[in-house]
C-alpha cells in the first residue's frame, strides 16, 4: 500500500508540474508573438519590452527575466529599459526572448526578424532549421554531442557560423539555468539525456566567427550571492521574496522603492558582490546574429511546451 502511495505520489506531482510547465510555456509563447507584432521601425524597444511584460502579467503568469530585445551583432542579455531612447531601424536584425514561469516551472523561447525587409532571412533560417533538428534528437540517451552535432551542421550548410560559447540550458523549478547544456556545436560530449528532463533549446548563427564577448554591461539582474547587509536590507528582502534566484530589472522596482533607495541599494548590492548585473554579450561589430529557442521536455516523443 505504501508503495502504491507513493507512485501516486510521485505520479501527481509530475503531472502537476507538466500542466504547469505547458502553462508557462503556452503563455510564453503568445508575448512571444505579441511583442513580435508590436516590432516596427521608428518604435521605441522600450515600449516593446514593457508593452510584452504586461501581457504576461495580464495573463496571470510572472517574468522568468526581463523581455530582452538584442539587435544585430548583440546576442543575448540586451534589455531597454525606462530610460533607453532607441528606436528600430530598417534593416535591424532583432532577436525577441521571452521567459515566463508559473509557480517556477518556465518556459522559455524566442526569435529573430528583420524590420522593414527580409535582408537576413537565409540566416534567420538557419537558426531555425537547427532548432527543428535539435527538437527531433531530444529523446531520452541521444548524446549531447549529437544533438550539437545537427545544430552545427545545418548553421554551416547555410554558409553560417554557430556561436560555440552560447548554448542551451536544463531548466529546473526556480531555476533558469540548472545544469546540463545543450551545445550549439559537436563537443565531444558523451552525457546523454534523461527521460523528463527540460531544456531550453537555443540555436545561434552568425556571420561572424562565432564567438561572443561581454560588452557593456546590461540592465539585467540576478542575486548571486545572500549576505547579511546593514544598507540596502529591504530592497534586498524584497528582490529575493518577488525573484529569488531568477534574472530582473531594475526597472521592476519603480514605483515600490523610492528612486534614492534603489539606486544606492544597487550600487552597495553591486559592490558586495550580492547581486550580478549582466554584460551584453555582442559578436564583432560588422556581424549579425540570429536565434531560435523553444523550451522542450525530453521524451520518446519531444513535447515542446513553448508552444501556443
Amino acid at each position: 500500500m505504501l508503495k502504491d502511495r507513493f507512485k501516486y505520489i510521485v505520479a501527481r506531482k509530475f503531472f502537476m508540474s507538466l500542466q504547469d510547465y505547458k502553462k508557462a510555456g503556452k503563455i510564453a509563447a503568445e508575448a512571444l508573438q505579441f511583442g513580435k507584432k508590436l516590432i516596427k521601425e521608428g518604435v521605441l524597444l522600450r515600449e516593446v519590452t514593457r508593452k510584452t511584460e504586461d501581457f504576461v502579467y495580464k495573463q496571470g503568469a510572472r517574468l522568468a527575466f526581463p523581455v530582452q530585445i538584442s539587435l544585430n551583432n548583440k546576442a543575448a542579455h540586451c534589455y531597454s529599459g525606462n530610460e533607453s531612447e532607441e528606436k528600430f531601424k530598417s534593416g535591424d536584425l532583432v532577436k525577441l526572448d521571452v521567459g515566463v514561469h508559473v509557480n517556477g516551472f518556465i518556459g522559455d523561447n524566442a526569435l529573430s526578424l528583420n524590420v522593414g525587409n527580409d535582408r537576413d532571412i537565409e540566416l534567420i533560417r538557419a537558426s531555425k532549421d537547427a532548432l527543428k533538428e535539435a527538437i527531433d534528437l531530444m529523446r531520452p540517451e541521444v548524446k549531447l554531442r549529437e544533438i550539437g552535432r545537427a545544430i552545427e551542421e545545418v548553421i554551416v550548410g547555410y554558409g553560417f557560423n554557430p556561436i560555440r560559447n552560447l548554448s542551451g540550458h536544463e531548466v529546473e523549478k526556480w531555476n533558469l539555468h540548472a545544469g546540463m547544456i545543450i551545445p550549439n556545436y559537436d563537443n565531444k560530449s558523451e552525457v546523454e539525456l534523461e527521460e523528463g528532463q527540460v531544456f531550453a533549446v537555443e540555436p545561434f548563427a552568425t556571420t561572424g566567427i562565432g564567438k561572443v564577448n561581454e560588452g557593456k554591461p546590461s540592465g539585467v539582474y540576478k542575486i548571486q550571492e545572500m549576505k547579511n547587509v546593514r544598507v540596502g536590507r529591504e530592497l534586498l528582502k524584497y528582490i529575493y521574496d518577488n525573484y529569488r534566484e531568477s534574472p530582473f530589472s531594475k526597472d521592476w522596482l519603480n514605483g515600490k522603492f523610492d528612486e534614492f533607495k534603489i539606486n544606492n541599494g544597487f550600487r552597495i548590492l553591486e559592490q558586495q558582490g550580492i547581486i550580478h548585473r549582466y554584460p551584453e554579450l555582442v559578436e564583432n561589430e560588422k556581424a549579425k546574429v540570429s536565434q531560435a529557442e523553444h523550451t522542450v521536455m525530453v521524451t520518446d516523443k519531444p513535447i515542446v511546451l513553448t508552444k501556443i
